[in-house]
């Protein structure tokens, strides 16, 4: 649910906001464009993820572990599958999604991700593409987080070509489906408890999506270790080897990958509100640094080059800010088109990746410490840059949207 523009109060001094409420790296209001029970929840967010993430996600993060003692707070504020209208689900919209999301990684990137797996990929399968049946059994439990979920579609030999060399193979059996193939970086997978298997019918060709149950004989998730980027995020790779579905748990509206790029539409503006998160935790971390890091007597952030720095990525973190903002609102409208959304996601996380090297670059030799979290997002931006679609997958959609001609090979 969004505010239109003339419900906006013109008289609030945007400079006296409320900290605790909007902080000042929202330059120019955005979250105004909320109503105010969406502001509310915001609101409960960020004081959740400041007061509980943030002190443990360090720690998390260099042993590369899970914080399971959030997940019952997570869970309270109510915040999975929020754009979705399913039973059991939020429905507050896509814009207040994006703001929740970019809120979250504004903290920590990789918590940012494990919502967007498990409320966004794995509840918008369901949601997008199951039956009523389908969403009563499995959306409320997710929704409340009593069950977790995970989106199972990259595979070990094949990423931005996954349209057409997906490779994990589904056979009906009588009143069951076998599925065989392997998976890789599936996020929340070592953990879920449901994990969305997408897989070629042996008999048409055509993708489809499967709801895989946790220790479900023959699937075997382990987890990917030795990374250097949203190393919070339990990523795993997947082997079914035989691995028998029931037809009731093969997505009904599920017919081929068409259905499958619906969820990732919506999903792909997750991807761009993370971004624009990760680089506005980075500007966050280097404006507070420069206040209180003194050199030749007096604080940094007097220095003309250093607000030089400051003032540039404050203008990427706005830029991209509005235009996810507006695509937000074309989504919640129904007008949003895959080319609005990677055109988001390809501008937005580069536009993140050059904030959190400036980040890095105002902290000096510091920057490098993780006491001081920029050298986080700045590891961490550089899996975001990558995962649902790389900035060139993403440029060659909105180069076919503008130009007619498509350059994919």
């Amino acid at each position: 649910m969004t505010a239109t523009p003339d419900t906006i109060d013109s008289t609030v001094d945007l400079r006296g906001l409320d900290p605790d409420r909007t902080p000042f790296s929202d330059f120019l209001g955005f979250e105004l464009l909320l109503a105010e029970e969406d502001r509310e929840l915001l609101s409960r967010v960020r004081s959740f993820m400041t007061r509980e993430a943030e002190p443990v996600v360090n720690e998390h993060w260099t042993r590369a572990s899970f914080p399971f003692d959030l997940l019952p707070g997570m869970a309270e504020l109510g915040i999975s599958g929020l754009t979705y209208d399913g039973p059991g689900c939020p429905a507050r919209g896509a814009l207040v999604n994006g703001l929740v999301a970019m809120e979250l990684s504004r903290i920590d990137p990789s918590l940012g991700t494990f919502i967007g797996v498990h409320g966004g990929l794995a509840m918008g399968s369901i949601a997008l593409c199951g039956s009523p049946e389908q969403q009563e059994r499995w959306l409320p439990a997710m929704a409340r987080m009593e069950l977790i979920g995970a989106f199972g579609l990259t595979e070990p030999d094949v990423g931005s070509g996954i349209a057409g060399g997906l490779a994990t193979s589904a056979r009906r059996d009588g009143d069951a489906w076998i599925l065989n193939g392997t998976k890789k970086w599936i996020g929340n997978a070592t953990f879920a408890d449901l994990t969305v298997i997408w897989a070629r019918d042996e008999d048409d060709g055509q993708v489809k999506g499967f709801v895989v149950e946790k220790d479900t004989p023959g699937f075997v998730a382990v987890k990917q270790e030795d990374k250097i980027a949203l190393r919070i995020v339990q990523n795993a790779e997947i082997t079914l080897t035989d691995v028998r579905v029931p037809e009731s748990n093969r997505l009904a509206e599920a017919h081929s990958f068409a259905d499958t790029s619906r969820v990732l539409r919506v999903t792909r503006m997750d991807v761009a509100w993370q971004a624009a998160g990760c680089a506005r935790g980075a500007f966050e971390h280097a404006l507070r640094y420069t206040k209180s890091r003194e050199q030749f007597g007096k604080p940094i952030a007097s220095f003309q080059l250093v607000q030089d720095l400051l003032v540039k990525m404050l203008a990427n973190v706005t830029s991209v800010t509005a235009m996810n903002a507006r695509a937000s609102q074309l989504q919640d409208a129904g007008m949003l088109r895959d080319e609005h959304a990677s055109l988001c996601k390809a501008h937005g996380t580069a536009r993140m990746r050059e904030t959190v090297g400036w980040a890095r670059e105002v902290l000096g030799g510091n920057g490098i410490l993780l006491e001081h979290h920029v050298g986080r997002f700045v590891a961490d931006a550089e899996a975001i840059y990558s995962y649902e679609g790389t900035r060139e997958i993403n440029t060659l959609i909105v180069g076919r949207a503008i130009t007619g001609e498509s350059a994919f090979v």
